[in-house]
């Protein structure tokens, strides 16, 4: 007999299948390289969570989520393992395969805390993957492509560093350059900018400068109009959404909003309005990966480009991302971040993500492609069931 289950695909078997085990992980990401430096603070080891569904069946399947630290939004390692910590029991007996119910019943349980429930949500969609023998990637409508292109984001830094920085990377195969900008005069920032330029002219490459948040109005405005002559797209250049809105009919670049798009409502009323050129959004911040496929699907509907990524990770989350990416028209791929460039060690050491010439593969095998290693992730910090 073939139970035809929500999420797409067949799960074998009369009974149906629910979650017997949750299993939560908190691993150290060292970061490589040097203090990796935003508006908002400097990075020098994250601390991701990572999340083991088990079902009755036998069933397995992982998720991650990883803040960066406690003042980029609203998230923190700490605040994601308390969540999942009150997630578990409602979780216990859930069938994971029913994907929009297992949301329901977080919701209910637990009101927010998109980014904790956002592990759950990938870890579900891993173990239906897995079990069903196709990719997430299959579950999310179907790769497009096996590979998807990838983006390089330099820390915030002095003029000549960062345009020596962009320059190696667009040599290295990146076709997209974010460079942060933020937390000090703007002027600096302008040179930034003209510096960076100077030597992405002409190679084909795109220049996207992120300000994480950290602008006044008065400063996106100057940096924008003394930048005329750079074709160049700002994102998050302001806190909120509202100060973005007001200062964009004197911008002279396009806008993608990042941090304030904070959930999906907040995107399909922001795509509805006109009121910003595109996204990056993170998968964690909206929830998982159905609220993201469902994301892709309104962008797609308004013709609006968007990043796939997330705010840091290891190899599953960067999966995650890679699955979902895999699944959106190519035209409107603004690229994927992952963080392996910056960080120590895999922990799926032979089927972990890598940037290779600008690019990142599809992971081979079923579910996310990755599976960690449990000997390096140590003893559980949570456990239900």
């Amino acid at each position: 007999m073939v139970r035809i289950v929500e999420g797409g695909g067949d799960w074998p078997g009369d009974d149906p299948v629910r979650i017997e085990e949750i299993a939560v992980f908190s691993h150290p990401l060292p970061v490589v390289g040097g203090t990796y430096r935003i508006a908002s603070g400097e990075v020098d080891a994250l601390d991701s969570t990572l999340v083991r569904l088990t079902a009755d069946d036998g069933s397995v399947g992982w998720g991650e989520t990883c803040p960066v630290g406690p003042t980029y939004q609203p998230h923190h390692a700490l605040g994601a393992r308390a969540a999942l910590a009150e997630l578990g029991p409602a979780l216990l007996g859930a069938d994971p395969t029913h994907l929009r119910g297992l949301h329901r019943t977080m919701d209910g349980a637990l009101a927010g805390h998109r980014y904790a429930k956002a592990a759950v949500d990938v870890a579900a969609h891993d173990l239906v993957a897995r079990a069903r023998g196709v990719r997430v990637a299959d579950l999310l409508g179907g790769p497009l492509v096996d590979s998807v292109p990838s983006y390089y984001a330099t820390g915030v830094g002095e003029p000549d560093e960062v345009a020596e920085v962009a320059a190696a990377k667009v040599a290295a195969g990146y076709r997209r350059v974010q460079v942060k900008i933020g937390g000090r005069p703007v002027e600096v920032d302008v040179e930034v900018v003209r510096r960076v330029w100077g030597r992405l002219a002409g190679t084909g490459a795109r220049l996207v400068v992120d300000g994480n948040r950290s602008l006044t109005t008065a400063d996106v405005v100057r940096l924008s109009q003394q930048c005329r002559d750079v074709p160049l797209v700002l994102e998050q250049p302001c806190d909120s959404l509202a100060e973005i809105e007001a200062v964009r009919d004197r911008l002279a670049h396009p806008v993608l909003l990042d941090e304030a798009g904070t959930d999906l409502a907040t995107a399909v009323r922001a795509a509805g309005r006109g009121a910003v050129d595109g996204f990056a959004m993170k998968v964690t911040r909206i929830g998982g990966l159905l609220p993201m496929a469902t994301f892709r699907d309104v962008c797609e509907a308004t013709s609006l480009p968007h990043a796939v990524d997330d705010a840091w990770g290891g190899d599953v989350i960067a999966a995650a991302c890679v699955q979902l990416a895999s699944t959106v028209s190519p035209r409107l791929l603004e690229g994927v971040w992952i963080a392996q460039p910056h960080i120590a060690e895999h922990l799926d050491p032979d089927h972990g993500p890598e940037v290779v010439d600008g690019r990142i593969a599809l992971p081979d095998g079923p579910g996310l492609g990755v599976v960690p290693r449990e000997d390096l992730l140590g003893v559980p910090v949570v456990v239900h069931g």
